[in-house]
């Protein structure tokens, strides 16, 4: 078992009968899925909402039955990885391109926990590129208010030599900030930029930190207070 896995694995143990789960998208979440899907086959009842269209497809795969998100106002529980995670437990997220749903899954959720091999855990937030998704409308107009307010690298994300479309129809900017000395401070302010719909930072929203290691061990770390 490798280190995704056994974090993935391990969140899944979390869910119970009759829970609304979120369903994350990437690596790590594809393990969580894996596992649920398998529990379900054993007679495990539950709902569940997908991040990504790859999510939804793979929990319909494995017989997970999902909802709507018009139907629910909560979700009990939802599982997803992350680029990133500081000691704080602030995120980022955004890699595989879903990150406004994963944030809207994430913040409608009772419990929101984060699986991560150990590579994922920083000292500092930054050193990964900070995905920013922005309207296609006047993209550049977005990317130059983004240019002009901070000193560093921006790039377009592409796919195949055409620029990368997430599942709402928007395109992602990738930030190469390097240190984020304040996450809050920085995820207000990049809210606040007219075209930006949302960005890969994730402050104060994760409950619980599930670590996996390479010899299939993991390592629980819970909000405080």
């Amino acid at each position: 078992m490798n280190a995704k896995q056994a974090a993935g694995y391990r969140a899944a143990e979390l869910v119970r009968d009759g829970m609304i789960v979120g369903l994350g998208t990437g690596s790590t979440a594809y393990y969580a899925i894996e596992k649920i899907g398998q529990r379900v086959a054993e007679g495990l009842q539950i709902r569940a909402i997908a991040t990504s269209n790859a999510s939804e497809e793979l929990a319909e795969s494995y017989g997970i039955p999902l909802v709507p998100a018009s139907e629910i106002h909560r979700l009990d529980l939802a599982i997803d990885g992350a680029d990133e995670v500081d000691p704080g437990m602030a995120l980022i997220k955004g890699g595989g391109g879903a990150l406004l749903r994963e944030k809207l899954v994430a913040m409608h959720s009772d419990r929101f926990i984060v699986i991560a091999d150990s590579g994922k855990m920083v000292s500092q937030l930054g050193q990964f590129k900070l995905p920013i998704e922005v309207v296609p409308f006047s993209y550049e107009w977005t990317l130059g208010q983004l240019q002009r307010r901070y000193d560093v690298d921006f790039e377009m994300r592409t796919r195949d030599g055409e620029l990368y479309v997430t599942d709402n129809g928007n395109y992602i900017v990738d930030a190469a900030f390097g240190k984020i000395e304040s996450p809050a401070q920085l995820s207000h302010e990049l809210k606040m930029i007219t075209g930006v719909v949302d960005h890969g930072l994730f402050v104060d929203i994760a409950d619980m930190v599930i670590v996996g290691y390479d010899d299939g061990a993991t390592e629980v770390i819970e909000k405080k207070g």
